[in-house]
């Protein structure tokens, strides 16, 4: 009967007490990931203190694939740190380097990026109309990286259908564990 046959097996001799104590579990671990998460956000001080990045318009630094580690502070933003920003209208958020900081007297800061391996500054990729970022834009400053570890990311935003038999292989696990 093989692997098959022992894991049907195991789920029809399941009782409703382990179902339950499973399903506790199972929401446990997602609990304290979610826990995790939110105090990562108030250490960095970042709405989002891990971003993998997406494409390779910051070759040779970061690759795609990559995970960058933010930090935000109240530190002035200045020309050649590596930024994470949100533009309005779009979902994803792009990591690129200050080119250039303007700093108006009323306080306000406007500030300018680029890729690395892009030709021109960000200007096309901000919203219609919209010459400069300003610091509302910015999610977090790139503290560190490691490489090639999001790709499990990008795989699975890019082929949903290994997402789906990875959760149901994990949901399968957690049932059929015998702990």
């Amino acid at each position: 009967m093989g692997w098959i046959g022992e894991t049907m097996d195991s789920i029809k001799s399941i009782q409703i007490r382990q179902l339950l104590t499973q399903a506790v579990s199972l929401g446990m671990i997602v609990t304290s990931a979610l826990i995790i998460w939110k105090a990562l956000m108030c250490i960095t001080g970042s709405e989002s203190p891990v971003v993998v990045v997406l494409s390779g318009s910051m070759e040779p630094g970061f690759k795609r694939g990559d995970i960058l580690f933010l930090h935000m502070s109240k530190d002035p933003i200045r020309a050649g740190e590596i930024v994470v920003f949100n533009v309005d209208g779009r979902e994803i958020p792009i990591v690129h380097r200050v080119i250039k900081v303007h700093e108006r007297q009323d306080g306000e800061v406007d500030i300018l990026t680029k890729g690395d391996n892009n030709y021109g500054d960000d200007r096309l990729l901000y919203a219609q109309g919209q010459l400069w970022l300003q610091r509302h834009h910015i999610m977090g400053r790139a503290v560190g990286f490691l490489p090639y570890v999001g790709w499990v990311t990008i795989i699975m935003t890019e082929k949903p259908i290994i997402k789906y038999i990875l959760i149901g292989a994990l949901g399968l696990l957690v049932i059929t564990s015998k702990d």
